[in-house]
């Protein structure tokens, strides 16, 4: 019986210094020595069980007199052995004012309502050591000097606000444009139309500067020497030459014209289909001839234009109404040149404030 007691009271001595053993609070400084003005950080850890509850300690502006506490970081856990135990961290930043050797107390936590201590730390202030006996080392205060303005500092200023102008300016304009509701003006260009003479004059103008077609391609020299004749005459008398034969566009024309007049033109017709369909080799005199009777022929047959006729319009003015998708393309502009005058306008005053203000 008594040794059984004795095991008791021997298990209870163990076991207390083992439960305390559990938690473990421990503080370091990583600087011992500062000026006056500089900092220090105090880190503050604590090793616990996991399931315990912990309460840091609550410091304030100072941490004694003399020493205050600038910044107090957020706590940092660290899980050990499988999650069984935490390492918690926590870091204050100090400074002090006075020189002086302070003494730190130590911090104290509490785990599960159970206070722990830390060890106490030292920290030794130093002034700055000033030269009193050279007073002349010692410089006051200087003025205030003006810094120039330069180019690259008022560039953004002056691009910005010649872009809100324009931006603020097309607004304006379409905002006018939206509300006349105007109808979209289109002035399509017309090429005046040529008498048909004159058509026909310029296509044997080019012919006639093509001697070379004259002399080693009389085929071609005449095919187009006559559609430039039979597109005359379609032009001319209102019928269609192009889809008619030599002798057929002839008959037709002695119905309008006397046969002297026309004699030239046949001899001209029946030369081309000779050339055409026989492979007829004309001179070269009889290629000129043929082409001073198409000259002489439309010459001939031409009608003038009457002086005192009313000229065609060279341009014409189309209006159409606005439809609802230019509606809309209209107000997207709008707002869309808005928005950007309106940014222009904030970087203008903001850079305004930053140089004047």
């Amino acid at each position: 019986m008594k040794r059984t007691l004795l095991y008791i009271v021997l298990l209870s001595l163990f076991a207390i210094p083992r439960a305390r053993a559990q938690v473990t609070v421990d503080a370091s400084i990583d600087s011992l020595q500062l000026l006056i003005g500089e900092q220090a950080k105090i880190k503050l850890q604590v090793s616990m069980n996991a399931n315990q509850r912990l309460q840091l300690p609550m410091l304030r502006d100072t941490l004694v007199a003399g020493v205050e506490v600038l910044d107090i970081a957020k706590p940092d856990t660290q899980l050990l052995n499988d999650n069984k135990r935490w390492l918690i961290s926590q870091e204050y930043t100090v400074t002090s004012f006075d020189s002086a050797l302070y003494y730190l107390p130590p911090f104290e936590v509490l785990v599960d309502n159970q206070a722990y201590r830390s060890k106490a730390l030292a920290l030794k202030v130093y002034s700055i050591p000033v030269d009193t006996l050279h007073p002349d080392q010692f410089f006051g205060p200087k003025d205030i000097r003006e810094v120039p303005i330069i180019w690259a500092d008022v560039a953004p200023l002056v691009y910005a606000g010649i872009i809100m102008l324009i931006l603020g300016a097309l607004t304006v304009f379409l905002v006018i444009r939206f509300r006349d509701n105007k109808p979209i003006i289109k002035i399509i260009k017309i090429e005046p139309k040529l008498p048909p003479h004159q058509v026909a004059m310029k296509k044997i103008e080019e012919i006639k500067a093509e001697k070379q077609i004259q002399r080693e391609d009389p085929k071609l020299y005449y095919t187009e020497l006559t559609e430039a004749i039979r597109t005359y005459i379609k032009d001319r008398f209102g019928f269609n030459a192009m889809e008619m034969t030599s002798s057929e566009i002839i008959s037709r024309l002695l119905e309008e014209k006397d046969p002297q007049s026309i004699s030239d033109l046949k001899l001209l017709f029946e030369t081309a289909d000779l050339v055409k369909f026989a492979k007829h080799a004309p001179m070269m005199n009889e290629n000129d001839m043929n082409l001073v009777n198409a000259i002489d022929f439309i010459n001939q047959t031409k009608v003038e234009e009457d002086p005192n006729a009313k000229k065609e319009p060279t341009e014409i003015r189309v209006e159409e109404k606005r439809s609802k998708q230019g509606r809309i393309a209209l107000m997207c502009s709008i707002a869309a040149a808005g928005i950007g005058a309106v940014v222009c306008l904030y970087i203008v005053i903001r850079h305004i404030i930053d140089l004047f203000f």
